[in-house]
């Protein structure tokens, strides 16, 4: 039996298809692998079929109702005929210093990972004839691009993600706040970011845009060797990137405190973002790109 691996880039290994050519090209490739596992799958859900349906809600008008649809197989969709009626989307993605480190020089920085998955999510929804937009921040909003849904806009998101952060905080808050302003009905917002931030004010701000309607899901970006604290040296000086403080540590003497305060900030993290009514998954820079896109658009009822 083949191993979908060998023709999928949504399956191999993120670093591996980092190779395979410009970031338009490899995003492209990755959702294509990504459709192409989904259509094989024996569960019915993501296919062609939602680039003009969605999902009957409650208070839908029963006019929209597709009959043909409802009779061939029992579920109740809506027609949507053009892209006012489609999902308005926006990717936020931290591109600050912190972002811009991995543990290894056999993986990608968190910067060159979330940059991928932000352009295949991009992607995605254009690809679903959704309109989509992106902000890009660091310490202040470097990047506002408002949702559309033609073809020629993906060019400018490309293009804007391949630019550089400079500043070294990050303002996650500012730049939910500037995705909310673009979005004038509920819609969905992405969150991509290490998140090594203030809990609170992202989830202040998140409650915002929940309250407005809007589904919301955050993607934690981290190396394996953050999370673990990989390091064979015995005596190390850690640097924070944003704030260029150093601290020395003896590593064996830490780690097992380091991992606990680890799990301890992300279950603080998804605390607070569950109040906030965001979904949130942490993402490792070593793990396919298949596995955050089926989480982020899990919620979206088109994925099993």
């Amino acid at each position: 039996m083949t191993d979908p691996r060998a023709s999928r880039p949504d399956l191999m290994d993120p670093a591996l298809v980092a190779g395979l050519g410009s970031l338009e090209l490899i995003s492209r490739r990755i959702v294509d692998g990504f459709m192409q596992g989904l259509h094989r799958s024996p569960r019915k859900g993501f296919s062609v079929e939602f680039a003009e349906h969605r999902p009957y809600q409650p208070g839908d008008d029963l006019r929209y109702i597709d009959w043909k649809v409802l009779a061939r197989s029992d579920r109740w969709m809506m027609k949507m005929n053009n892209e006012d009626t489609n999902l308005r989307a926006t990717v936020v993605l931290d591109v600050s210093k912190s972002m811009d480190w991995t543990g290894s020089p056999a993986r990608l920085t968190k910067a060159e990972y979330a940059q991928r998955l932000a352009a295949a999510v991009a992607y995605l929804l254009l690809h679903q004839r959704d309109a989509v937009g992106l902000v890009r921040f660091d310490d202040q909003v470097r990047t506002v691009i408002p949702p559309r849904a033609r073809t020629v806009h993906w060019h400018r998101i490309i293009a804007a993600l391949e630019e550089e952060g400079s500043g070294r905080g990050s303002d996650a808050p500012g730049g939910l706040i500037r995705a909310a302003s673009m979005i004038s009905r509920p819609g969905m917002v992405v969150l991509i970011s290490d998140l090594l931030m203030d809990p609170e004010e992202v989830a202040e701000a998140l409650k915002g845009l929940a309250a407005a309607g809007h589904h919301l899901t955050v993607l934690q970006v981290m190396d394996p060797a953050e999370r673990d604290l990989a390091v064979t040296a015995v005596e190390a000086e850690f640097q924070d990137p944003e704030s260029l403080q150093k601290l020395p540590a003896t590593v064996p003497e830490v780690r097992e405190a380091y991992r606990t305060a680890v799990a301890e900030t992300i279950e603080e993290w998804r605390s607070h973002l569950s109040g906030a009514a965001a979904s949130h998954e942490v993402v490792m820079t070593d793990q396919p790109f298949a596995m955050p896109l089926r989480r982020a658009f899990l919620n979206r009822q088109y994925l099993p």
